[in-house]
């Protein structure tokens, strides 16, 4: 079991910078388009700084066909880890995502590109309205150079200015390490108490080994039982997540679990997590429901909440949702790493679908489905099942997937996937 450390402080304990290998000027760069009739506008800024130095800006005017980079190649020759970082600001950008970009291209000593190209990870929202791309990689062992580009594109009203890129040897990439665990049990002919215990039992039993996190299956005080949602439901917090938040406090690990919430004249198909310390640390209300819960009386929920954890960030859905690609995405877009799915029962190939298309790990709870963990790649690595209920695995969440042709698909889907206006047009067309 891992110690509870904030990501924040475990990356400061791990990462060990030792040498800069960037520093620049404004003339230490070029500038490049595709072709010159979409080359932006570009240049250096001295009246917009960043922590005291020139900006390199560049902004749309071609209509919205702008492509553009600021390029610059610097010297790896001799070291085995590097960290990128490159801080940014923005103006009138409407899908930064997919305008805003950072790409490094490893090369040999004759200039010949080395492997994919990589797009360092987008790592959120700094001081003061800067933004920052941050990511670590092991040097290719052939690589003599790095060449960076910082790009704009495809937005003809926006601006951004980019700070100089900093690229520092590092001693090593730190593991992520957690233990996820999934429960695969289907109470029958049971009461809510019976339910609870069982559960319980098996949730303690995934922390005896070692588990960070525990997923419990969708409507666990349901399943079984003789009641309807509206006679089974009950107030979060309540008496279910006080049962769970003791086992959880005494093996300090994370637990989610499904039950039916009542909130005032709404009930809702809700999963709640608990923390190490056994208390509420959010909840999801299910928002995709089958008719069978509308008839049934519940109230969908609203929005797609994304959790910190002390290993990384986690989002939840619940049975229907994993039928469409939106909860999944959207839950992806703010940083989730893992999902956990509380599920009664649906099509494997669609919990394998949300793995993949958005590149997290989907932890799976299921009576009628098959429950365990699915990686990147959509392979169910772990799996619980009758004989065995337990599903638990290790995983490092810094460990980087590389993909086929594509290099790191995970960093390049927010740069490459349907622009807002396309599915917007869409939607507006229904």
């Amino acid at each position: 079991m891992h110690s509870p450390i904030s990501f924040a402080v475990f990356w400061g304990l791990l990462l060990v910078v030792t040498n800069s290998i960037s520093s620049q000027t404004p003339a230490d760069w070029t500038f490049r388009a595709q072709r010159p009739e979409i080359e932006p506008k570009h240049w250096s800024e001295n009246d917009f700084k960043y922590r005291g130095q020139n900006t390199l800006v560049i902004a749309g005017d071609k209509g919205g066909l702008d492509n553009g980079s600021w390029v610059n190649q610097f010297d790896v020759q001799g070291a085995s880890f590097v960290r990128f970082s490159c801080a940014y600001y923005s103006r009138f950008v409407d899908e930064p995502g997919r305008s805003i970009l950072t790409t490094m291209i490893w090369k040999d000593n004759g200039g010949k590109q080395i492997g994919a190209k990589e797009f360092p990870h987008f790592s959120g929202e700094q001081e003061d309205g800067w933004s920052l791309f941050d990511q670590t990689y092991q040097v290719p062992e052939t690589a003599a150079s790095v060449e960076v580009e910082l790009t704009y594109r495809w937005d003809g009203d926006g601006k951004v200015y980019f700070a100089f890129p900093q690229i520092e040897t590092v001693d090593q990439i730190p593991a992520r390490e957690v233990t996820l665990a999934a429960i695969h049990h289907r109470p029958v002919k049971s009461t809510l108490a019976q339910n609870l215990k069982e559960f319980g039992d098996l949730a303690a039993q995934a922390g005896d080994r070692g588990a960070d996190i525990v997923c419990l299956p969708e409507g666990i005080t349901l399943v079984g039982t003789t009641s309807k949602y509206t006679e089974i439901a009950e107030s979060v917090p309540g008496p279910t997540t006080e049962y769970l938040g003791n086992i959880a406090r005494s093996k300090k690990m994370y637990i989610v679990a499904g039950l039916i919430e009542s909130d005032g004249d709404a009930v809702y198909n809700t999963a709640v997590l608990l923390n190490r310390n056994g208390e509420l640390a959010g909840k999801y209300r299910k928002v995709c429901l089958p008719r069978e819960e509308i008839e049934g009386g519940v109230t969908p929920g609203t929005d797609f909440p994304v959790f910190d954890t002390d290993f990384g960030k986690i989002g939840i859905m619940v049975c229907w949702d994993v039928s469409f690609p939106e909860p999944a995405r959207q839950l992806a877009m703010q940083g989730a790493e893992i999902i956990l799915l509380p599920i009664w029962g649906g099509n494997i190939n669609l919990a394998k679908a949300r793995a993949i298309e958005n590149q997290i790990y989907l932890v799976s709870s299921t009576y009628d489905m098959r429950t365990g963990i699915f990686d990147l790649e959509g392979n169910l690595v772990s799996e619980g099942t009758e004989e065995d209920p337990i599903a638990i695995i290790t995983v490092d969440l810094n460990q980087q997937k590389l993909w086929p042709w594509l290099g790191e698909f995970k960093n390049r889907i927010w740069q490459e996937m349907p622009a807002q206006k396309a599915m917007q047009s869409h939607l507006e067309n229904r």
